[in-house]
């Protein structure tokens, strides 16, 4: 295998960071009010060392997982570990509000309740700071202003180190950045090779096909320009082409086979295949991994390591895409 030799973007200011990222979104039971089990603890406890054995050390955390529950039961596990904590870096996101008895479900990047946010995520994860902040979604009443107020004001007090964003196009991040004193540093969105709206774009540029793709044209170039870390989530496809998959379309069969293929013959995982596709990119794609099975977290740990050709790169994709290129 022949390592990936893609600078992350992260690293500039976060050096020690991982070529993977734990995503915390399934830790803590369940998307409910119950409360947080033995079993529940058991498992992210499990899924933390697994990480951390498996050379991952950034955890993406947001306020709403499992309704607070993903943050409540990572400080468990600091505060029994407390010396892990200088082991690992930690990133969370805030600015979604879910749906209330009385209340729309709805998104607020407004100044007091970036502040909020960011203390109750302190709070539940039981540190002083956040090694980066994401803005959850794009607010369509946001004010860059009150964003860099609240970004100011976090950083002053040694709360949050680095920001960034998730699901942002090109012109809202630079919108943003046009108001902010910090530079921002990630910008998270869903690419995987199902999830391939974000090739599809350029390669279909000035093409009456391309006005069928939706992405954000400009937006993966306009990170590379500006040195912004490009996180995945839901870099694993959500499973659909995993052997176990219930139902898959042809096309899902077609890519789930070749994949088995370049995993025999790469002698790694499935996982690792799918992930190496994203790294293979010179955008220098972080993946997010938000798997909860602990054999599956092991089986992505060999994908920084794998660095695919072009020809299995291409066939990927195409298979993905279900048809030739233009």
């Amino acid at each position: 295998m022949t390592k990936q030799q893609f600078v992350l973007p992260i690293t500039h200011c976060l050096p020690q960071a991982s070529r993977l990222v734990m995503g915390c979104m399934g830790l803590g039971g369940g998307w409910n009010n119950a409360p947080l089990s033995a079993a529940d603890e058991k498992q992210a406890f499990a899924i933390i060392d697994t990480a951390l054995q498996s050379g991952i050390n950034l955890f993406d955390h947001a306020d709403i997982y499992t309704f607070n529950k993903a943050e409540t039961v990572f400080g468990r596990y600091l505060k029994q570990f407390p010396a892990q904590r200088d082991q690992m870096l930690l990133q969370s996101k805030c600015g979604i509000k879910l749906a209330q008895p009385n209340q729309v479900g709805q998104y607020d990047c407004s100044k007091d309740y970036i502040i909020e946010a960011v203390n109750g995520s302190l709070s539940r994860l039981g540190t002083d700071y956040l090694d980066l902040l994401l803005l959850h979604r794009p607010d369509p009443l946001l004010q860059a202003d009150e964003v860099a107020a609240a970004f100011d004001v976090l950083q002053q007090q040694g709360k949050v180190r680095h920001f960034g964003v998730s699901n942002m196009g090109w012109a809202q991040l630079q919108l943003l950045q046009r108001s902010l004193t910090q530079p921002l540093r990630v910008n998270q969105l869903e690419m995987s090779l199902a999830a391939h709206h974000w090739l599809d774009e350029s390669v279909l540029i000035g093409m009456p096909a391309g006005a069928e793709k939706h992405f954000g044209y400009g937006t993966v170039e306009y990170c590379q320009l500006h040195n912004i870390q490009l996180q995945s989530w839901g870099s694993l496809a959500q499973g659909r082409y995993s052997a176990q998959a219930a139902k898959q379309t042809p096309t899902e069969q077609a890519v789930s086979q070749l994949v088995a293929q370049l995993a025999a013959s790469y002698q790694v995982s499935s996982e690792a295949i799918l992930l190496a596709w994203l790294m293979r990119h010179p955008a220098a794609i972080q993946p997010v991994i938000g798997s909860t099975n602990i054999q599956r977290i092991r089986a992505c740990a060999a994908a920084p390591q794998l660095q695919l050709t072009r020809e299995h790169w291409y066939q990927l994709y195409v298979t993905a895409r279900g048809a030739a290129l233009p």
